[in-house]
């Protein structure tokens, strides 16, 4: 969904000047030339909030995504639809005039889902919901008839380990935050095959469920066998939980036919708004700023940013233009998978925070839809980017950059950010 959103806050966005570099890490204006500069946008600024929130451009990035995701569909690593995805949005950017509009080949990961299915066999004939968690292998093509052995984390995995072997390991693990509780749906299946188990199914890692399932990727450890996974319900993994501490046997059927191939050809896309003063300024040494929106477009609250304490402070002072919307918060570590390359480099780098409070209700299920979506709050969340935007493009001196050294250090201490994709 961010691709057709950053169509829209580009279209905010008029010609802009550029800006002189500083390469060598000093910075020529003093903090209050740089305050004095920011404060100059104000109009500016209140402007494009106008426009975004209350003008002509209000509903626009809602009903553009809308259009995109209901023509194309879910777009899936490797698939058809991410083919005419990337179609769709080559030709999108043309019409809307942006320039230097072109494809740039990568290589992508192609896994397939297939057909698949589970069901209770005892105590009782019951359906269960499941998806397929992304890399999984397929069961045989028979399937897996299994007794289940179901537990809350994997300590007591591993403490009844001895009962595990030829089972299908239910992992009924609470929701604790989806940092920590992620790592059940990524290494769910490695813990369960090290005890011998033939299958492994993941309660959803959701703070709330109406019987939907909630996939995503999983990764499997060299060395250690490879067996099918999915994810299950909340409701499913929690009545397997009763029936188990009541010692009922459970019998479960399990068929997938997941497959994973070579890697396909894909494509990023590219586009640009190009400088009339320093047209050069589209290299990666002269990025100011990446930005990504990864975690909803709900009601945004501000950016959280990774960079020097000179650049957080002219974010600071640029956040503030936004008051009127009352979006104004700068938070620590950015995060992002599509940024966290540039931001190795020593980019600074920037997320959207939002009211998550709902995320994870729709995360990877296939509730993740358009109704999910409130227009009045994407309006926001498009204020907040074209204004960003806009004043970064337009100020002229670069942001201060880190050091790669630095980017590195804070990694290490937040790598779990990795588990959120």
């Amino acid at each position: 969904m961010k691709y057709l959103f950053l169509i829209f806050f580009m279209n905010l966005l008029p010609q802009y000047a550029g800006k002189s570099l500083s390469r060598d890490g000093n910075y020529p204006k003093t903090f209050e030339d740089i305050r004095n500069e920011i404060a100059g946008y104000y109009d500016i600024a209140k402007a494009i909030i106008d426009l975004a929130v209350y003008g002509k451009a209000q509903n626009r990035s809602y009903e553009r995504l809308a259009v995109f995701v209901d023509t194309i569909g879910p777009r899936l690593s490797g698939s058809k639809n991410l083919d005419a995805a990337i179609k769709y949005m080559y030709s999108a950017l043309q019409k809307d005039g942006l320039e230097n509009v072109h494809l740039e080949p990568v290589k992508v990961p192609h896994w397939e889902r297939g057909e698949e299915f589970a069901m209770m066999l005892e105590p009782r004939n019951h359906s269960i919901a499941i998806l397929g968690l992304g890399s999984s292998v397929a069961t045989p093509p028979e399937g897996i008839t299994a007794e289940v052995l179901v537990v809350a984390s994997f300590d007591e995995l591993h403490r009844r380990a001895q009962e595990a072997k030829g089972k299908i390991v239910v992992y009924n693990q609470p929701f604790i935050s989806y940092g920590e509780t992620v790592w059940y749906r990524s290494l769910g299946a490695v813990e369960a095959a090290k005890v011998g188990a033939v299958a492994s199914l993941i309660r959803s890692i959701a703070s709330f469920s109406i019987d939907s399932p909630h996939t995503g990727w999983q990764n499997y450890q060299s060395g250690i066998p490879q067996i099918p996974t999915a994810c299950i319900s909340v409701e499913d993994a929690e009545m397997m939980s009763r029936m188990s501490f009541r010692g009922t046997k459970i019998v479960v059927y399990l068929k997938m036919g997941a497959r994973t191939y070579p890697d396909s050809a894909s494509f990023n896309t590219v586009a640009e708004i190009v400088g009339s003063k320093y047209p050069e300024q589209e290299n990666i040494s002269n990025f100011d700023i990446v930005m990504e929106s990864d975690e909803g477009t709900f009601k945004p609250s501000g950016l959280a940013f990774t960079g020097n304490a000179k650049a957080r402070d002219i974010v600071k002072e640029i956040m503030a233009l936004l008051l009127p919307i009352n979006v104004t918060e700068v938070y620590d570590t950015a995060d992002g998978t599509d940024i966290n390359f540039w931001m190795r480099d020593g980019v600074p780098g920037a997320s959207l925070r939002d009211d998550l409070s709902k995320y994870f209700w729709f995360h990877h299920s296939q509730g993740d839809t358009m109704t999910v979506q409130d227009p009045k709050q994407m309006n926001l969340c498009a204020a907040v980017w074209a204004v960003v935007s806009y004043i970064i493009a337009d100020m002229e001196e670069m942001l201060p950059r880190i050091s790669s050294v630095w980017w590195f250090s804070l990694k290490t201490i937040n790598q779990n950010s990795q588990a959120l994709s």
